[in-house]
């Protein structure tokens, strides 16, 4: 396991991830930050509600996404393992976040 530093939402977040995903744990963070952003004066005080509103726009995105599928000729095809995997490294970076917030350390 690897500690990875996330910037997200103005802070920084250290959080553990199997070796060799640290880029990918930060491009999923951007996401995440860039999430943040779109809410703009939609934001609370608090940080973990942010994250969790964040995370679940993210999850109706990839639930659309989902539904809708690929029906196209020549459009590539959604990968929902490959989503899904995505998805559960995002919640477990989420859950690191919030025991962080909440005081209690990182998970793993």
């Amino acid at each position: 396991m690897s500690d990875v530093t996330l910037a997200v939402g103005g802070r920084n977040y250290t959080v553990s991830c199997a070796d060799g995903q640290e880029e990918h744990v930060q491009r999923l963070a951007g996401v995440i930050d860039g999430k943040l952003g779109t809410m703009g004066a939609n934001l609370s005080s608090q940080e973990a509600k942010n994250l969790l509103f964040a995370a679940l726009l993210l999850a109706d995105e990839l639930d659309e996404a989902r539904t809708q599928g690929s029906s196209s000729p020549g459009e590539p095809q959604f990968d929902q393992g490959r989503f899904a995997g995505q998805l559960e490294r995002v919640a477990l970076a989420l859950e690191n976040v919030a025991s962080t917030l909440e005081g209690g350390g990182h998970t793993s």
